[in-house]
């Protein structure tokens, strides 16, 4: 026997439909029409665009030898320093106060090395 044989395949076919009812067995273009293409069409378009639009915000721009999402960079910096009070001034500062909540100079002295700790809530005290 053959494995082209017609009675074997009709067989393997009507196990399947009774096992899995008959939708198992159809072909899938049969129940396809022109509302169902365009549908898919339309999401596949979305797809697209939510992932070129995802791939845009991860690019990496070089500030000062460090590589920064242009995600961190498009938020509207904060006024001063939760911790300090001191005005950012430079951009790795930027960086800091949006990814930290502080300054630069306030992650150096207190985040660098203890980034679980603060991620957890800790902040220094007013004697610090």
């Amino acid at each position: 026997m053959s494995s082209k044989d017609p009675n074997r395949i009709a067989a393997i076919e009507k196990a399947i439909s009774q096992k899995y009812g008959n939708e198992a067995i159809q072909n899938p273009r049969a129940n396809w029409d022109e509302n169902k293409e365009k549908e898919y069409l339309a999401q596949m378009k979305e797809l697209y665009n939510k992932i070129k639009s995802n791939d845009e915000a991860q690019d990496k721009i070089d500030i000062n030898g460090i590589k920064v999402s242009k995600k961190l960079l498009n938020k509207e910096s904060l006024r001063n320093c939760p911790v300090c009070g001191s005005l950012p001034k430079r951009s790795m500062d930027d960086v800091c106060i949006t990814k930290f909540e502080c300054c630069s100079n306030c992650y150096i002295q207190y985040v660098e090395g203890r980034e679980e700790r603060w991620l957890k809530g800790w902040r220094p005290n007013e004697n610090n």
